[in-house]
């Protein structure tokens, strides 16, 4: 059986902070086979970003990252940063949250998308111009003559993403990371960037990694899912078995939370029903329990929760939870 293009195992990465060292990822694995999708969903400072950052060699000043993170034939965690630069964009490429401080103001875009074809496949100025206006219509942006000659500023949200799209795209990766890719977007755009997302891994055989903290993104997209709660992986499995049968008390608070057309109607026709919520937060990743991370919050916690970090449980081939009740 071929090895996966990623392997993650036991990824630990630590922060400073003015308490002192913090573990922000905790023990955190998954593989990620060629031209498969995956999805990391949790609550904002779970450790989905962090993850994506450590992949890509990005982490914060001062952090450590340990474990192993295997990328094709290669040890990510062992390279320098003149190895990270020559993977990064050729190998490895990032969709980033924001595209308007993930785009360099000063450029015009058409220069940023040619910029990595220049840089690792030594295209000429004129051949990765050319190039690059193939890659800006080959991600739909409208007028794409025209507008490679535009400054980031001059472009819509919608069309910034665009073109961070077709600047991760631009020398084929064999994974793309996408982080919460459609969070400034309205829910028509949202749609429109997600199926051309979809569509391109598809043509060029990529896997995608994609964070979001909206359950109905991950239904639609990825093929598996994981669970992040406080630096850790509480569950993960196939993605229509961990929604329709969400074994971890924190996938279920998920599930719960998600807003649904047509939820006053079904109760009588009430109008204002307030949402499910989770009660209490996300503890302080300074200060957590010998136990697990969410028995504070969590209405089926016994004891035993306190006393140690759960064990990882099956629930069913392929889908697994870090929770000692799973099979009551």
């Amino acid at each position: 059986m071929p090895a996966p293009l990623l392997a993650v195992a036991d990824l630990r990465v630590t922060l400073p902070s003015a308490r002192g060292p913090v573990q922000a990822l905790r023990g955190v694995s998954f593989a990620l086979e060629r031209g498969a999708t995956l999805g990391l969903i949790g609550e904002s400072g779970c450790g989905k970003s962090l993850t994506a950052l450590a992949l890509m060699g990005l982490l914060p000043e001062g952090a450590h990252a340990a474990g192993s993170m295997r990328f094709e034939d290669t040890e990510l965690t062992a390279l320098a940063e003149p190895q990270w630069c020559a993977l990064r964009g050729r190998r490895l490429a990032m969709v980033f949250q924001e595209p308007m401080t993930a785009l360099n103001p000063l450029h015009t875009v058409g220069r940023q998308v040619a910029e990595p074809l220049r840089l690792h496949l030594g295209l000429s100025a004129g051949a990765a111009r050319a190039q690059a206006l193939r890659l800006l219509d080959r991600v739909q942006l409208p007028q794409a003559a025209a507008r490679a000659q535009a400054y980031p500023h001059q472009l819509s949200g919608g069309q910034r993403q665009r073109v961070l799209i077709a600047v991760a795209l631009a020398c084929a990766p064999a994974l793309l990371i996408a982080d919460e890719p459609t969070t400034a977007l309205d829910a028509t755009l949202q749609r429109e960037v997600l199926q051309l997302l979809l569509g391109l891994v598809r043509e060029d055989g990529m896997a995608l990694l994609l964070i979001s903290h909206d359950l109905g993104v991950m239904a639609d997209t990825v093929q598996r899912l994981l669970v992040m709660y406080a630096g850790t992986v509480v569950e993960s499995g196939p993605t229509a078995a961990v929604l329709a049968r969400a074994a971890h008390p924190y996938t279920r608070g998920l599930r719960a939370a998600r807003p649904q057309l047509g939820r006053g109607e079904q109760a009588g026709g009430r109008r204002g029903l307030r949402l499910t919520t989770i009660p209490g937060r996300v503890p302080d990743l300074a200060d957590l329990p010998p136990g697990c991370a969410f028995a504070e919050r969590c209405p089926r916690a016994v004891p035993a929760c306190r006393d140690a970090p759960p064990p990882v449980v099956a629930v069913a081939p392929g889908h697994e939870a870090r929770c000692l009740r799973v099979n009551e």
